[in-house]
């Protein structure tokens, strides 16, 4: 997928989607953090270590191939992208946490994304052909760090530019993933068959899972609904643009990419479906006995 596409478009595309974040910033949201600490250290907790660890047991069940499982690993490492915000939105969640949750987590990522990457590269004995130097991590954080800075700027001197533009930036990301998708599925059509027979099952279970613990281990720590949807998005819905960019520019492997750009299909619809059950299951609880 050596293409125009990925050397070029890629990651103006990915610089575009981290800045248009940063047009939904404030240090504001960072300041939050502290303020709602619990329900963030739970979601945090449940991105950052127990839906990895469930990847890997999936992985491992499976018996992916190995570039496929590293890029299901590489997808796990992956923060939460600007479309959970959205479906934050659509259903009711604290889109307040949201944005905390992906400030926090898109700089955490600096260090967890590589050590997870990683360590599934060394659990398939694949470092000779597959590397993530710390010279490449640190340029693939300065795409996504910098251009979020610079967002968060422009809205400090213009937030009626910020809100104008939030709408056509979260339509145009989805875009931009929907074609990078695409771009993926056909450079890779003469496999794309034995790929989805692959991993489409266990990118189907795992963004289903990830969606299920996202919503159901913060309200058992009680947090309220609106959180505990917040949350549910957040940890569904990756940052898949971010995971492929890795994959396709510093991994230099197209296949890796693919977990990526599978769950991406399956994480529009489950994400919607599931904002869907828990929006009505709410409004009925809601419903007056007589």
């Amino acid at each position: 997928m050596d293409s125009a596409l990925t050397t070029i478009g890629l990651p103006i595309a990915l610089a575009i989607i981290m800045f248009g974040l940063g047009l939904g910033l404030t240090l504001a949201d960072f300041r939050r953090v502290g303020k709602h600490p619990k329900a963030v250290v739970v979601a945090l907790a449940c991105q950052l270590i127990l839906l990895p660890a469930v990847c890997f047991g999936l992985v491992v069940l499976f018996d992916l191939p190995a570039l496929l499982g590293i890029g299901m690993l590489l997808l796990a490492a992956s923060p939460g992208g600007t479309t959970a915000n959205l479906f934050s939105h659509l259903f009711h969640g604290d889109v307040a946490l949201n944005i905390s949750l992906t400030a926090v987590n898109s700089v955490i990522s600096v260090v967890t994304l590589p050590l997870i990457t990683n360590l599934a590269i060394s659990y398939y004995d694949r470092g000779d052909d597959v590397s993530l130097p710390l010279s490449e991590v640190l340029q693939v954080f300065a795409i996504v760090l910098i251009p979020v800075a610079i967002g968060m700027l422009v809205r400090n001197r213009s937030q009626g530019f910020a809100e104008l533009m939030d709408r056509p930036v979260r339509i145009g990301s989805a875009l931009v993933l929907a074609i990078l998708v695409l771009g993926i599925l056909l450079d890779e059509r003469e496999n794309v068959g034995d790929y989805l027979a692959d991993v489409g099952l266990v990118a189907a279970t795992f963004c289903a899972i990830s969606l299920v613990v996202g919503y159901a281990v913060p309200k058992a720590f009680g947090e309220v609904e609106d959180q505990a949807i917040a949350s549910s998005m957040e940890i569904g819905v990756h940052n898949a643009t971010l995971a492929i960019f890795v994959a396709v520019e510093v991994l230099d492997s197209t296949e890796v990419s693919v977990p990526a750009a599978v769950y991406s299909i399956f994480m529009f619809v489950f994400a919607a479906l599931w904002g869907t059950l828990l929006t009505r299951r709410t409004a009925g609880d809601r419903v007056p006995t007589t």
